[in-house]
């Protein structure tokens, strides 16, 4: 990875008159802003399809994309939808906040026309996408029209044992019964393609690649699971039998419950990691880099009871290690990928990073504990490494500054020079931006100067979550000048 800088923007977060940020006119006007800003990267967050809580990494696929990202306006100027359909729908009053309860009631609606407009028109072209992505298309398109009839239940909670359990006679049957629902959501993963491949083209154009998030987990209640649940540690019924967390830390007394199943390891070595090598191929066909989220995982990993009310009853358990990691590196040998290696790192964890060569994350809000001495200090790192203000999980710069101890931004202070007339938050960017880290990230809230009311995710807090919005007109050519300035002045 040569020396670069990006930033980090939710597709979900860029403006658009339609509730959430979409693929159309906000995200070509995002990649000027990029390429106009000296920036050769836009990383984002995971873009599958939302299920609990509105997180991106609580997705109903590990492969299919966010149909709330489908651009209305794109599709009334190919002919699918009119105008006046799109401005029927109230998508929420506020543009800094995604309204997820008025998106989900109307965006299925709209779509649902634009499908009965463009199947027959289309079916040629959505034939080729459909046998290009047979490996997951099928399951996923049946999954989510078996979800709309149960009512979006959970599919460990269908009356119907056969279909829950996957019987082949059951999936068939299904199949015919749910005809329209299954070519309903096999079209929207086409349109989702085909704006997502012309978005893609045109940052190419501009010289900014993109970066995308490949959560290590997947939600027990997914297409992933429910197609495959052998690849999981899951009972005769396809109930889990351990779930995934954190152990408790210096943050979270009880640690963290994901909840999500955790993979039966033995068995996907078995067969050469399969599931992952194309779960992998489809990320890195879609982005140019794959962020793998949670690395130590795959050294050891904490596994919890799944009826336990807290991640403290768990244990460690060993992960794939060095054979997943060789899979990797034989068969992407020419790709780019960053491991979050944040967390608990034992020397264990911090070897297998070394043997893959994969550029870890440094985190400058974690540099400054004046307790005792930090690897997340600039002065601390390698070059192959990259360098963010912070993650989505965190508060933006500002958030920071006004919750830090008081020791710990002074120790900042003095560290970085950050002084009043720069602007404290700048001198924090000026910092990471002139770290030896081959890459420099910051949040786009960190750009605009905003505080925590701007932060992404609160982990553990279950609402009020990734809803936050950058309005119009905030990615002005001014913050563009000022932005490249500082990326030239360190050589990025």
């Amino acid at each position: 990875m040569e020396r670069a800088a990006a930033i980090l923007l939710s597709v979900s977060s860029l403006p658009s008159p339609h509730g959430i940020g979409t693929l159309g006119k906000a995200a070509y006007d995002f990649v000027d802003f990029l390429a106009a800003a000296g920036q050769k990267y836009w990383q984002m967050l995971p873009v599958g399809p939302i299920s609990y809580g509105d997180s991106p990494y609580q997705s109903f696929s590990a492969f299919a994309g966010n149909p709330y990202y489908i651009d209305p306006d794109l599709l009334a100027e190919d002919g699918l939808l009119t105008a006046g359909e799109i401005a029927a729908y109230d998508w929420g009053r506020d543009p800094r906040r995604v309204d997820y309860g008025a998106v989900y009631r109307g965006r299925f609606d709209l779509l649902e026309k634009a499908f009965d407009r463009g199947w027959d028109r289309d079916s040629a072209a959505v034939a080729a996408f459909a046998e290009k992505h047979g490996a997951w298309l099928p399951d996923y398109a049946l999954f989510m029209a078996l979800k709309r009839h149960f009512d979006m239940a959970a599919w460990t909670t269908w009356p119907q044992a056969d279909i829950r359990l996957r019987e082949s006679a059951a999936v068939a049957r299904w199949r015919q019964e749910l005809d329209r629902d299954v070519r309903f959501f096999t079209y929207l993963q086409y349109l989702f393609q085909k704006q997502w491949d012309a978005l893609k083209a045109y940052a190419g154009k501009k010289g900014i690649r993109l970066i995308g998030d490949l959560p290590i987990y997947v939600a027990m209640d997914s297409a992933d699971v429910w197609a495959n649940p052998r690849m999981f540690q899951l009972d005769r019924e396809n109930k889990p039998t351990a779930v995934a967390g954190v152990p408790p830390d210096a943050f979270t007394a009880d640690g963290q419950l994901w909840g999500n199943p955790l993979y039966d390891w033995e068995r996907m070595a078995a067969d050469g990691f399969s599931w992952w090598e194309a779960r992998m191929r489809g990320t890195l066909d879609r982005f140019d880099v794959a962020r793998l989220d949670h690395f130590r995982g795959l050294e050891s990993y904490w596994s919890v009871p799944p009826d336990a009310p807290t991640a403290a009853p768990g244990h460690w358990e060993k992960g794939p290690g060095a054979a997943f990691i060789r899979m990797l590196r034989e068969r992407f040998p020419d790709s780019l990928i960053i491991a979050e290696d944040l967390g608990y790192l034992t020397p264990e964890v911090q070897a297998l990073l070394a043997m893959s060569g994969f550029p870890g994350m440094k985190v400058l809000q974690f540099a400054f504990d004046h307790r005792e001495p930090s690897d997340y200090l600039p002065h601390n790192y390698p070059a192959n490494c990259v360098c963010y203000t912070g993650a989505h999980d965190n508060t933006t710069v500002r958030g920071w500054m006004a919750e830090a101890d008081p020791l710990d931004l002074a120790k900042a202070t003095a560290y970085l020079g950050l002084n009043e007339v720069e602007g404290p938050d700048w001198g924090i960017l000026r910092g990471g931006m002139g770290s030896v880290a081959r890459l420099f990230v910051a949040q786009m809230q960190d750009y605009l100067g905003l505080g925590d009311e701007a932060r992404m995710n609160r982990p553990g807090i279950p609402d009020g979550n990734w809803q936050w919005r950058m309005l119009p007109g905030e990615a002005s050519p001014a913050l563009a000048k000022k932005i490249k300035t500082l990326t030239q002045l360190f050589g990025r």
